[in-house]
């Protein structure tokens, strides 16, 4: 059974047309339908492609971002910025504010802030992650628990059809 929907609806979705398929077949037979879990090992391979350049472009981006992707990367960024720091800060007193808004923003906050901005990125990933986690976990549960009341629901329908045949024998015979 198609969802029906309001003629005034507006779709704002910008789903693949594969996804539309796939979610046309699930409206037409959930029961059919098996929920799955996506994690980024699933996605990764759609990122830089199968091959194996792409496989090599996506490891090494992984690594890399865990690299830097550190709070002790942001520490030695922020030394190695420091170290600077004198230069700008005399260049600063003796009237060059360019100098020294240059070392703030391209010594200091690129380098401090990316790694701590990717640490971060880390922590709201693997909170993301659990959460979908337990939703796949809880949706499989309840596509479970529909499936049975559709079955019970078609059982309960043959019976009620089996009544309504057994009243019209009764009501024939009088």
């Amino acid at each position: 059974m198609a969802q029906q929907q309001h003629p005034e609806h507006v779709e704002r979705r910008k789903s693949s047309p594969a996804h539309r398929a796939a979610y046309a077949q699930v409206m037409e037979s959930p029961t059919e339908h098996r929920p799955r879990l996506v994690t980024a090992a699933t996605v990764a391979p759609h990122v830089h492609g199968t091959g194996s350049i792409g496989k090599f472009n996506s490891r090494l981006a992984v690594i890399i971002t865990r690299a830097v992707g550190t709070m002790w990367a942001a520490y030695l960024f922020c030394l190695i910025a420091l170290v600077s720091f004198p230069q700008a800060l005399v260049a600063f007193i003796h009237g060059d504010t360019v100098t020294g808004i240059q070392w703030l923003s391209q010594s200091f906050l690129q380098l401090v802030l990316l790694p701590i901005i990717i640490v971060g990125q880390n922590v709201i990933s693997a909170s993301q992650d659990a959460r979908a986690e337990t939703d796949h976990l809880t949706l499989t549960a309840l596509h479970s628990m529909n499936v049975r009341q559709l079955e019970m629901l078609e059982q309960q329908s043959r019976i009620l059809d089996q009544q309504a045949r057994i009243l019209e024998v009764l009501e024939e015979r009088g």
